[in-house]
């Protein structure tokens, strides 16, 4: 009996450290997003090398020198999760040191902005609320997570940021391993590209395709391209302009089975109305027991969160397909939590 009463003693041990690590973790992220506002893996690259204590804090800008050892305890943390090692970089850190083509410092700071993670604290009345179609019109008077972004254009230039740091990593690794994709084609459209990185960065790599970038009219308004690079006002649900392939980047996602259907629809309009048989490449994830499945996990609460959208496992993923009158698929895992997706006619 004695043997029993200690197991389960050592059960709600472990079940009590269970819960308190996971409502702590959110001040793994805000940790992160402090170091990186306070321009900590900046300095630490500026310096060159590995820094005391107090060669780190007399460095950073309008840091109070009286806060060194909260300085201390707050890099403690941040070594601890593999950020740092000592006071100097490590892989992870570097990506977030600003001013270099792969920085992810504007892609910290944006997601974990107030605007997206008060949504999260109102998650449990929105389940309970049968009128607001996401936490997030929930915690913003019936606002959706556009309309907000198009109300508030300190938010709105932040997020696309955020989105377009991510960009060139991707742009590296599908125009240098992913080059079978773009092979035989003559053009391309970007739906949702932005400002154009990621086409650009295609448009550079593959000079006899000519790019086309397709977003909304505040979007590309005043954007200048190139020989062949060029910017066109639209709306994915109404038009896409005719191409051999359609780039969908970290789009679907955003959007529910219904929604992501019409524009698959629309792309596959698109990629038939010049009577040739093209393709569209998608870069997502695809929901999978790998190493990435928590992140991936935690994106799709993100995602039903803000915008009615989802990550998808594979066999929902060809069920679009099938849905928006697609032949076939081919995934190519090579972009770490996401995967480039080609669908064919």
């Amino acid at each position: 009996m004695e043997m029993v009463n200690q197991k389960q003693s050592l059960e709600l041990v472990e079940a009590e450290a269970h819960i308190w690590n996971q409502v702590f973790n959110y001040i793994n992220s805000m940790s992160l997003k402090c170091a990186t506002e306070l321009g900590i893996p900046d300095v630490i690259h500026k310096h060159g090398g590995p820094m005391t204590l107090l060669e780190l804090v007399d460095a950073l800008p309008g840091v109070d020198k009286a806060k060194a050892d909260c300085m201390y305890r707050l890099m403690r943390i941040l070594v601890h999760s593999g950020f740092f090692e000592g006071y100097s970089l490590t892989p992870a850190s570097r990506l977030l040191v600003g001013d270099r083509p792969m920085s992810m410092k504007p892609f910290v700071i944006s997601q974990i902005d107030p605007i997206l993670t008060e949504s999260m604290h109102h998650l449990s009345r929105w389940f309970q609320n049968t009128d607001d179609r996401t936490a997030f019109h929930t915690a913003n008077n019936g606002l959706s997570f556009w309309e907000q972004k198009e109300r508030n254009p300190r938010f709105s230039r932040l997020f696309d940021q955020g989105l377009a740091s991510d960009t060139p990593m991707v742009a590296d690794v599908i125009t240098r391993d992913c080059r079978q994709v773009f092979e035989g084609l003559d053009s391309v459209v970007d739906v949702g590209g932005g400002t154009g990185t990621l086409a650009k960065a295609i448009a550079e790599a593959f000079p006899q395709i000519q790019c086309t970038v397709l977003d909304l009219a505040p979007v590309v308004a005043g954007l200048e391209g190139t020989r062949n690079l060029k910017y066109v006002e639209g709306n994915m649900f109404e038009y896409i302009p005719p191409a051999d392939a359609v780039v969908l980047k970290w789009l679907l996602h955003d959007w529910s089975d219904e929604e992501s259907v019409q524009i698959l629809k629309k792309c596959k309009e698109a990629i038939t109305s010049n009577g040739k048989k093209g393709k569209v490449i998608i870069i997502e994830m695809v929901v999978d027991n790998n190493e990435s499945l928590e992140t991936q996990l935690l994106l799709d609460m993100l995602m039903m969160t803000l915008a009615r959208g989802r990550e998808r496992k594979e066999k929902e993923w060809a069920k679009l397909f099938s849905d928006a009158g697609f032949s076939g698929y081919m995934i190519y895992p090579l972009l770490g939590l996401r995967s480039i997706i080609e669908v064919y006619t």
